[in-house]
């Protein structure tokens, strides 16, 4: 199946490692060229070398206020036009509501929700018919995680911030789209999983209420939001798509 994905050219934020990183590989799979955040500079410049010429690094933190004009800037100087964006953003740290301070929710609104609203905003005023701007968020969206109190409180936030985006945009051609990752076997989850007292075990009993009984790998995620930041996706906005191996019952 052609994706349509030749010669686009998209942002991927946090694509250091992780999410994006996998996303930006299926980009470039399918002749597309990426534009690859992080807020490491020299993170930032290996993982762009290891994508190959298709790919330059822009090091900078999603919470900055200028970050969107920097990156949507990069695409076009170097590949001479911007199709869309996949905002991926790192976990904001795990803990409970009565460990958590408000330096901590400060943070964790200013990286995860108010740089990706920033991001979406900034695209949305470049991107034309057949653009599509994109959020990595959660399983949380539709039901919380235990010691993700954080998370818990912003994605769902984001979420609808998608949906109503997806309305206004929707007029000039313009998707929206969220991608919902549960255990997906990333260094993310990994830590995680790590801060039981069991890791092996907590990830044994993690994986049987999966219903493919495993993890997901990075790829299989990157495949799916490939897809959805694609042309093949054309008639796809104001969607959450989980890729969770069935771990959500719910319709």
């Amino acid at each position: 199946m052609d994706l349509g994905l030749k010669d686009r050219v998209y942002i991927v934020t946090g694509a250091t490692r992780g999410l994006g990183n996998a996303t930006a590989r299926e980009l470039l799979a399918d002749g597309a060229k990426v534009v690859v955040t992080g807020r490491d500079e020299g993170r930032v410049a290996e993982a762009a070398a290891e994508l190959g010429p298709n790919a330059v690094g822009v090091a900078v933190d999603n919470a900055d206020a200028d970050a969107a004009s920097r990156l949507i800037a990069a695409a076009r100087e170097s590949f001479g036009r911007f199709d869309g964006v996949l905002v991926s953003v790192g976990g904001p740290p795990a803990g409970f509501v009565a460990d958590l301070t408000d330096e901590q929710w400060r943070s964790a609104f200013e990286s995860v929700f108010l740089g990706a609203v920033r991001m979406a905003r900034g695209a949305a005023a470049e991107l034309t018919d057949g653009g599509v701007i994109g959020f990595v968020l959660s399983g949380s969206v539709h039901e919380p995680i235990a010691g993700l109190t954080l998370s818990n409180g912003l994605r769902p936030g984001l979420a609808g911030f998608a949906k109503s985006l997806a309305d206004e945009l929707g007029p000039r051609g313009i998707r929206v789209v969220g991608v919902l990752p549960a255990r997906i076997d990333t260094d993310r989850v990994r830590e995680l999983d790590g801060m039981s007292a069991d890791p092996a075990a907590t990830r044994i009993a993690n994986e049987s209420r999966i219903p493919l009984r495993r993890y997901g790998t990075p790829d299989e995620f990157g495949r799916v939001a490939a897809f959805l930041l694609s042309p093949a996706a054309s008639y796809l906005t104001g969607i959450m798509v989980p890729v969770d191996g069935g771990v959500r019952h719910g319709f």
